[in-house]
């Protein structure tokens, strides 16, 4: 799917040969027309599952005030799409945003909309290191982070597919490494076996995103570098 700009005044929906056109709260879009694929592996299943609970437990558990509150917090929030474009996003995105890498790690929901109108600040501060020997990263980042000696704030870090050092650009697929609690004392550095097996000089990607006490979430801090030996 990708996002358009139309010339003013002008709108689109509809199929048109093999592309559909329409648009949402992120703007107008164009898509290929396409029969969608169940995806099926245990990895895949496991999201799809986290995802779908959230969204149920959106009807099911939260109370109508607090349903409204993430309306709120999201009429409160701008978003950026990748246009640029400033949109709004809905309350249960939100909450399935904030919630989503809680929920696939095994960590408690925030059903409690934040009362802070932003989203949480990036680990702009995020380095890594890697060795072939012990197929192991080593991530530092920044010992004066905010999330730092917060309860139930977290830091969730993520491996990337590793590449050829010559690849300058890098979309996916990510996995899951570990979760990482603010509550304590700075945890750098962090040592977590890779989730994929890489090897000297190979491109690495990380990535990680925060999670403060009261559900906000941050965008992606990412980083790129050659294992090493």
């Amino acid at each position: 799917m990708a996002l358009v700009v139309l010339p003013e005044g002008q709108q689109r929906s509809g199929k048109q040969g093999g592309i559909v056109w329409s648009h949402n709260r992120s703007g107008a879009y164009v898509r290929a027309r396409s029969i969608p694929v169940n995806p099926n592996t245990d990895r895949q299943a496991a999201v799809r599952n986290a995802v779908r609970s959230i969204a149920i437990a959106w009807e099911t558990v939260l109370t109508q005030v607090q349903r409204d509150a993430w309306d709120v917090y999201a009429d409160n929030v701008s978003w950026l799409n990748p246009l640029g474009q400033t949109i709004k996003l809905t309350g249960i995105n939100h909450f399935i945003r904030s919630n989503s890498p809680r929920v696939i790690s095994g960590i408690a929901r925030v059903d409690a909309a934040p009362v802070i109108f932003d989203i949480a600040a990036a680990d702009l501060l995020l380095s890594a290191t890697a060795s072939e020997a012990t197929q192991d990263f080593t991530i530092d980042g920044d010992p004066a982070g905010l999330w730092i000696g917060e309860a139930n704030a977290w830091q969730f870090y993520y491996m990337g597919l590793p590449q050829n050092a010559s690849r300058t650009f890098f979309g996916g697929p990510y996995r899951f490494l570990t979760a990482v609690p603010g509550a304590g004392p700075p945890p750098f550095p962090i040592v977590i076996a890779a989730q994929f097996p890489f090897a000297d000089g190979q491109r690495l990607w990380l990535r990680s995103r925060i999670a403060r006490g009261d559900g906000r979430l941050s965008d992606f801090a990412q980083v790129n570098f050659l294992g090493a030996a």
